[in-house]
């Protein structure tokens, strides 16, 4: 029996590529905020939620919170946070933590048409605030409370290391019902029960913070002690908590 070696070996190895090592995923990781509005007026606690539509190239289809990237604008917002939300949201950043609750806010205001702010005077908005900053308002950071963070899988067609912020929907200015300002980037916003929300067509990350919320509110709610981040990277997907322990 003969043994082939040399560049006979190597060029058959180029024929099977079912035997070569997996391509680098290259997909730049983009920094992005959702916001997680919870709302206590009935005796289930909701979410707000709206379906993203079936051409986006990023989870088509599916029920999210509002959220999106990062703009570059959102760093020169007017905006203060609690010392423990700034606090967990510094640790493994390159962004200030004032631009991701900005964009967190931003994110909501365009998704849903809400607004999270403080009755103030903003003389010059940046692009991208201008239709906030007319409603009479600066961003309201201190309803913030940092949550959740998770990065994207690799493989998918956009990556993102997103933080979750989670708020009240006592914060809101005007009436949490009315959707008209929304842009056309969420469809059938509404105010999903948590006993509800998994009969929904979520994405696995969504299904995953949900779970931690209903977690988070059987321990009484109130500021999360430590914030888990779900890293999807090269070792195990591991868990772990910011301002906290590993929880895998």
């Amino acid at each position: 029996m003969s043994t082939f070696s040399g560049p006979a070996a190597c060029t058959g190895l180029a024929l099977r590529p079912d035997l070569m090592p997996p391509a680098p995923d290259e997909t730049p990781i983009r920094d992005a905020a959702t916001l997680i509005v919870m709302r206590h007026s009935g005796p289930d606690p909701a979410v707000l939620m709206g379906q993203r539509g079936q051409s986006a190239a990023f989870m088509p289809g599916k029920f999210v919170f509002p959220g999106g990237a990062v703009d570059a604008n959102d760093a020169g917002v007017p905006i203060e946070l609690h010392a423990d939300c700034a606090t967990g949201l510094i640790e493994e950043s390159n962004l200030p933590p004032s631009a991701l609750a900005a964009a967190a806010i931003r994110e909501l205001w365009e998704e849903t048409g809400q607004v999270l702010g403080t009755p103030a005077p903003w003389g010059d908005p940046p692009q991208g605030w201008r239709g906030f900053a007319a409603t009479g308002h600066v961003p309201h950071g201190e309803a913030l409370h940092f949550f959740f963070r998770a990065v994207t899988p690799k493989g998918r067609p956009r990556r993102f290391d997103a933080r979750f912020f989670l708020a009240n929907a006592e914060q809101l200015i005007g009436d949490p019902d009315d959707f008209a300002r929304a842009e056309d980037e969420l469809a059938h916003l509404q105010w999903v029960p948590l006993s509800e929300a998994r009969q929904f067509d979520l994405p696995f990350i969504t299904k995953v913070v949900l779970a931690e919320l209903v977690a988070h509110l059987g321990r009484g709610g109130g500021v999360p002690a430590s914030v888990p981040f779900f890293r999807n990277d090269d070792e195990a997907n591991l868990v772990s908590r910011l301002a906290g322990r590993s929880v895998l």
